[in-house]
């Protein structure tokens, strides 16, 4: 019983047309199907009333894909206070092979940086990346992420001009390091791939925060590696939780969608070990597609799907 692919990445937005437009025209995003939700079993799913309605639209880079989600009516908006240590933050890590030139591209949008001085190069001990930080319209974070010759995953080795080539991974801010890697590796099946502390004036630019130390797990799926999940721990400045838990609706939710091989059987398994459930257990959508939606230890969102 594993999770055996990263599916998607679900982001909640305000204006769909808005979101659809910065992401096609500051990222190289492709517009896929675009979808009126009205089912029962998907609300339950999603932790939400059933007369809350939403449209979906799915956007394509390269052979990944993010889900833009907009409800009517719509949750609370992004919070105004926001840093890369927040306990809500997760981003999503988009692999260019220029990054000069994407960088230029992108500042066209004016997006709100989280990043200070630009993109950062960063030591060759936290794998020698250069990386810069930024949120989207409606505050979700993103990054830009280019890997120096030899070290990426060999998906991203080839590519070449200002098109992005797709997304590496999502990362997930953690409160405990330890208690995170439990759950995604002993109950979720996820294996770890790689291990670093990152810190010092470079991290500090990147994260647009002082003195920063994090440590950063990157953990892949049983079956397709890539994209994975990063789990980031900030030693200090020390994460905000948020003061409740981040819904569905709410403009900062953002979720992790995981194929699994074995779904009635990790169901099991994370009910046993005493996982908060978003949904009632599994549950059959409309289209026939069984699924089920649980929180991790610091409450961010996992749909699970077979």
């Amino acid at each position: 019983m594993h999770v055996s692919e990263l599916l998607r990445v679900g982001m909640t937005v305000s204006d769909l047309r808005r979101a659809e437009a910065f992401y096609r025209d500051g990222l190289g995003f492709v517009r896929g199907s675009e979808t009126v939700i009205d089912d029962p079993a998907w609300a339950l799913l999603m932790g939400v009333a059933s007369a809350a309605n939403a449209r979906t639209l799915r956007m394509r880079l390269g052979a990944q894909e993010v889900e833009l989600v907009a409800f009517d009516p719509p949750g609370r908006l992004y919070p105004d206070v926001r840093t890369a240590e927040d306990e809500w933050f997760q981003h999503v890590a988009i692999v260019v092979a220029d990054m000069e030139g994407a960088y230029t591209q992108l500042e066209r949008l004016s997006p709100a940086s989280i990043s200070t001085d630009g993109p950062q190069l960063l030591p060759p001990n936290t794998g020698g990346v250069t990386a810069f930080k930024f949120r989207d319209p409606d505050g979700h974070p993103l990054e830009l992420l280019h890997f120096p010759p030899g070290v990426s995953d060999s998906a991203w080795r080839h590519g070449k001009g200002l098109r992005p080539l797709g997304y590496d991974h999502s990362a997930i801010v953690v409160e405990n390091i330890e208690r995170s890697l439990a759950f995604y590796t002993d109950l979720l099946g996820f294996r770890v791939g790689g291990r670093s502390l990152n810190k010092g004036v470079e991290q500090d630019r990147l994260d647009g925060l002082k003195d920063c130390v994090v440590d950063v797990v990157g953990l892949e799926p049983a079956d397709v590696p890539t994209p994975h999940l990063e789990l980031l721990h900030y030693r200090q400045p020390p994460g905000r939780a948020p003061s409740t838990d981040v819904q569905a609706t709410d403009i900062a939710s953002t979720r992790q969608a995981l194929r699994v091989d074995d779904l009635d059987g990790l169901v099991g398994r994370l009910e046993e070990a005493g996982a908060v459930f978003v949904s009632p257990g599994i549950v059959t959508l409309g289209n026939g597609e069984r699924a089920a939606s649980v929180r991790d230890p610091d409450r961010h969102m996992i749909m699970l799907t077979q």
